[in-house]
């Protein structure tokens, strides 16, 4: 328990019996969980301030020892009265904001060597077990302070863009343009095309790869057709007028290839 030592040696001259050496363990458990002593009994007295130290007079009643304590935020007040009742000390302690009660019951015996009240490194025992018992049974159920929350910016215009965690960057680069995908065919218009000899419509059934929607290489004049001219023959831009029917070297089906509808109708 770390700074219990120079605390005690202050102490030391109004310490006469084991619970006085108790009541000065719980005090410095309480400093260590961030609350100060105000001063003693239940109500407030002149010139009051938070201090580490225990209070004149604290252990002037050795029957009832009566400390009223303050959080360093200033949230919570606490009223801690020790009780003894025979060998044991009571500990119970309200948060006056809340009106919230917490007790625990310690045996004077088991955390206090009465033979040694002039030896620090003799007068204590069990340390952890008796922090373990004040914090379990009052710090606890009461809540421990809280520390001041941070300050709010004063306007919106503190927060940068890219300080704000739910905004959605832009899924493409400045200056470029979204790819242009052709709508979707309407579910309904499957098989129009199919009825309608002059292709009008659209949703055949029949797969046309060179009208799928997809782009399809074009004839490039400068390149020449394969196996009539050599590449580079027809200077880039030019008008040409290829000399051989498209279908020759065009990639795909020919268009020809299917029979027109009806084809085995005697009347067409």
């Amino acid at each position: 328990m770390a700074g219990l030592e120079p605390l005690y040696a202050l102490a030391r001259a109004a310490i006469s019996r084991p619970q006085d050496a108790l009541v000065c363990g719980v005090h410095w458990e309480l400093v260590r969980h961030g609350y100060r002593c105000l001063g003693t009994g239940d109500q407030p007295g002149p010139d009051e301030r938070k201090s580490e130290l225990l209070p004149a007079g604290w252990e002037a009643n050795k029957e009832v020892y009566t400390l009223r304590y303050k959080s360093t935020d200033d949230a919570r007040e606490l009223l801690l009265k020790a009780i003894m009742v025979e060998d044991s000390m009571i500990l119970n302690v309200m948060d006056r904001g809340s009106q919230k009660v917490a007790d625990v019951t310690l045996a004077v015996a088991d955390y206090i060597d009465p033979e040694h009240l002039d030896d620090f490194h003799k007068v204590y025992k069990n340390t952890e077990e008796l922090r373990m018992r004040i914090t379990s049974g009052i710090l606890a159920p009461l809540g421990a302070p809280t520390e001041k929350t941070k300050k709010e910016p004063e306007s919106k215009k503190d927060l940068q863009q890219d300080d704000d965690p739910l905004r959605i960057p832009p899924r493409q680069p400045a200056g470029t343009r979204a790819p242009s995908w052709p709508s979707p065919v309407n579910p309904f218009a499957v098989g129009g095309e199919d009825l309608d000899p002059f292709g009008g419509r659209s949703g055949g059934m029949i797969v046309d790869p060179l009208r799928s929607g997809f782009r399809q290489p074009g004839i490039d004049p400068s390149s020449g057709i394969p196996g009539r001219l050599p590449p580079g023959a027809v200077p880039p831009g030019a008008r040409f007028d290829p000399f051989s029917p498209l279908g020759v070297g065009r990639p795909g089906p020919d268009p020809d290839h299917l029979p027109p509808p009806g084809y085995d109708d005697m009347f067409m």
